[in-house]
């Protein structure tokens, strides 16, 4: 009887065990989907909706006009999974350098995205139709709150990728260390060019460049 209760409690030992990797994996594959989900919803807006002009207009803008709410539900979406993919990695790297901090600024970088599409910019740079040209004279209180969500998002992203490149490094993972570090280099690079009229298209550079770390790191952790 003893030995049966044993191999009992065994077993489901290792049945929480396998539904911890299970659920862990999920949420990572919720991270890694979260840049390519909104790459490929934001390419097909450029290109199918009328009038716009990436080299001109942010892709925040595609959040106004009357096809508007794919935008804001892409945002919220991508940043809903890329907090999903923050827990699955807190989970994966419970105990790991970077295992506290880098999982955290990679969640606040989804809240930021969540804030910017529930949070719209103003019309601006002739979008949608009828909208001044340039950018707006005053800004709006919902526009300035996109504007903190988006340096939410781009900033705590940043940092998570020196965060991870340092420990990286520390760890003997020089590989990865340099794909974090270079990452987040090329990401100041692209926004600070001084440069206004390709801000637009920098802006979506830059999120191609963050986007594919994160999906990365996620997979990485996948595969491990």
């Amino acid at each position: 009887m003893t030995t049966m209760t044993s191999t009992g409690g065994a077993g489901s030992a290792v049945a929480g065990v396998d539904s911890r990797r299970t659920a862990t994996r999920a949420l990572l594959f919720g991270g890694a989907a979260a840049g390519p989900l909104f790459g490929l919803v934001a390419a097909a807006q450029v290109l199918t909706r009328d009038g716009f002009d990436l080299s001109r207009q942010p892709l925040s803008l595609l959040a106004l006009g009357d096809l508007g709410w794919i935008q804001i539900t892409n945002f919220v979406v991508t940043g809903l999974l890329a907090v999903a993919g923050a827990v699955g990695l807190r989970r994966a790297l419970r105990g790991k350098p970077g295992g506290t901090w880098g999982p955290a600024l990679i969640g606040v970088h989804g809240v930021g995205l969540i804030i910017g599409g529930v949070l719209v910019s103003d019309p601006s740079m002739g979008w949608p139709a009828g909208a001044p040209e340039g950018a707006p004279e005053e800004m709006s209180w919902h526009a300035v709150g996109h504007g903190v969500g988006a340096m939410l998002a781009f900033g705590s992203l940043t940092i998570a990728c020196l965060v991870l490149a340092r420990t990286s490094w520390r760890a003997g993972e020089r590989g990865w260390a340099t794909v974090s570090l270079g990452s987040a280099l090329a990401v100041v690079a692209i926004l600070a060019w001084p440069d206004q009229g390709s801000i637009s298209v920098r802006m979506a550079l830059a999120c191609v460049v963050v986007f594919g770390w994160l999906t990365a790191l996620c997979g990485r952790e996948i595969t491990n």
